[in-house]
């Protein structure tokens, strides 16, 4: 699928690093940034037919704690994809006052909410959602329509939030859509559903009334009349509750709806057709008629608002790539087969692993992503990449955001220095990178493994990202010092600006790597100023692994029982499994297969 050539900085800087571009609305673009720069900076008004929206939400805190006050700033982790609480500090505020600023309904509407939940996480997450929704309301074309995916915790809220700026009348439905067949809860009903809130934009809007199968034990119970010809049909009813004075209210064939309460389905006229037709059941012994269904003519069952036939993703199934809040393809091939047309264009301003991308390409829509984490745009460009693998076609997209220069690594820097930390990782292609929770930095990024020495052990290289100004030697002995307690081979001191003389004279002091790929320094400092002038670390050979290798389960060495396997499977000897309290694991889909 071609795409429009687009505008792109001059500085290559992208969202949120000080280049503004005309807003244009792109078809099929990929975002790093905060959607509201990307929407403001990017996306024309009145452009997209069809949003769909997962904003991140913790759905698992106990209920009251997100309506209470935050004592002091809580620091943010270290992967902004996996901060599911909006917690109130700056952002939020100001995201009140610029919906203050913009007045109306939503403002007053914000404004008494304020007052009612004062500053607590439940605020800030739908302040920042209003100010959103408000910008959103102006990219979406006449006749598009906006899906809201959030859980019952918030959708009360949110709906209220959408009456205000799309109106009450644009409301189309709440979906409930059952995700989990059975969930156990110890003191209350066991939560099982998300709440999708359905909204259009004009009262005239694309609406395909999509339809299901029916399902076969339906099917057996009521098609089971045979005329002899093979078809079977389902007799039903030829009147509804009601009496009326039109045609559907006289009497047809001696029969007469009105002394029964009731009247036709039809018109006379039109059961004088249907008869002819031959789909009109005459009693042997005499009663009323009834009407045949031939299951032949069925054209599926229309979908209603509570969608119970969509299974949530397996955690064993190819489908899953081990990403939070990741949902199946299915739930949005519903929505955009529901609410556009080919060559529509598609929205998703929190699209996180991809799954929107992927189903709006699949359909032959055109597409817009929008994350604010390096790691999920990671994700999805991996996912893209086998998308076009398994159909055989390639995908033409473009990227915006990512630094592509010094300057603007230096803006990431500043603006968000967890951002920076994931970004600057992957520049190296680990294997996997670091969450870090608040209090348990124990000074470790990323990982990198790669075969060492016959019988091939893997050793393991750590990584480390400075995006600060005050990097000195101390920082390079703490580093070392992490090496040896890691038991790791070599290190990677990542940071902003060339090293020092100092910086450099104490990185020589571990000498040189214990690896078979010759000498190598055992920890090696790399700038991003350099890193852009040409100037890369030496890395041993890395190769792709499995994501059973980090199942935390050694596997023994033996031969391969597949005759087309190419070598025998082998022991992993770096550890895997759950990473320490406090720290999360997650991998780099471009070198952990099967996982994200």
């Amino acid at each position: 699928m071609l795409v429009n050539a687009g505008l792109t900085c001059p500085s290559g800087g992208g969202v949120g690093t000080g280049c503004v571009s005309p807003a244009v609305a792109f078809v099929n673009k990929l975002y790093f940034g905060d959607n509201l720069d990307v929407l403001r900076t990017y996306v024309g008004d009145e452009t997209v037919d069809l949003i769909y929206l997962d904003p991140p939400f913790n759905s698992q805190a106990q209920y009251n704690v997100l309506f209470k006050s935050p004592q002091d700033d809580a620091q943010s982790a270290q992967a902004q994809a996996f901060r599911d609480t909006w917690m109130w500090g700056d952002e939020a505020e100001w995201a009140f006052k610029e919906v203050m600023r913009q007045g109306g309904g939503t403002a007053r509407l914000i404004d008494a909410l304020r007052s009612a939940l004062a500053e607590s996480d439940m605020m800030a997450y739908l302040v920042m959602m209003a100010v959103r929704l408000h910008e959103l309301n102006h990219k979406l074309k006449q006749g598009g329509s906006l899906y809201l995916h959030c859980d019952p915790t918030a959708s009360h809220y949110l709906k209220v939030l959408l009456d205000g700026i799309f109106g009450p009348q644009r409301f189309q439905n709440e979906i409930v859509w059952k995700r989990h067949s059975a969930h156990s809860s110890a003191k209350r009903y066991g939560p099982v559903h998300d709440v999708i809130l359905f909204y259009s934009k004009g009262d005239r809007f694309t609406w395909t009334n999509p339809r299901i199968d029916y399902e076969e034990e339906y099917l057996d119970k009521y098609y089971k009349y045979d005329d002899g010809d093979g078809r079977l049909y389902w007799r039903n009813s030829l009147t509804a509750a009601g009496t009326r004075r039109g045609s559907s209210g006289q009497p047809w064939r001696g029969f007469d709806p009105t002394s029964q309460g009731a009247h036709w389905k039809f018109t006379v006229e039109n059961l004088d057709a249907l008869d002819a037709a031959e789909k009109i059941y005459w009693p042997p012994g005499g009663g009323w008629p009834q009407i045949k269904r031939y299951k032949d003519e069925l054209q599926g069952l229309a979908v209603s608002d509570l969608w119970d036939d969509i299974n949530k993703i397996n955690p064993a199934g190819n489908e899953r790539i081990g990403y939070p809040t990741q949902k199946p393809v299915a739930l949005l091939d519903r929505i955009i087969e529901a609410s556009s047309n080919k060559g529509d264009l598609i929205l998703d301003p929190f699209c996180g692993c991809g799954t929107t991308i992927e189903a709006a390409e699949k359909a032959g829509r055109e597409w817009i992503g929008i994350d604010v984490a390096v790691h999920a745009v990671k994700v999805i460009e991996s996912r893209l990449a086998e998308f076009a693998r398994r159909i055989g076609q390639k995908i033409v997209y473009d990227s915006e955001g990512m630094p592509r220069d010094f300057e603007s690594a230096v803006r990431l820097a500043e603006r968000d220095k967890y951002q920076f930390q994931w970004w600057a990782n992957y520049l190296f292609n680990p294997h996997a990178l670091r969450e870090q929770k608040k209090g348990a930095d124990r000074g470790i990024d990323g990982e990198l493994f790669f075969p060492n020495g016959p019988g091939r052990p893997w050793g393991r290289m750590l990584t480390s990202v400075k995006g600060g100004q005050n990097i000195g030697p101390n920082d390079i002995r703490a580093f070392a010092r992490v090496l040896e307690r890691e038991n790791a081979e070599m290190g990677l001191f990542i940071c902003l600006y060339p090293p020092t003389r100092e910086m450099i004279r104490e990185a020589s002091t571990t000498r040189f790597a214990n690896i078979v790929h010759g000498d190598i320094p055992k920890l090696q400092i790399v700038s991003i100023e350099e890193w852009f002038k040409g100037k890369t670390p030496v890395l041993p050979p890395l190769e792709h692994l499995p994501s059973a290798a980090f199942s935390g389960r050694r596997r023994s060495m033996r031969p391969a029982t597949r005759p087309d396997a190419e070598q025998p499977e082998l022991p992993f000897t770096f550890i895997g499994g759950k990473a320490e309290k406090g720290i999360k694991r997650h991998f780099n889909p471009g070198m952990v297969r099967g996982a994200a």
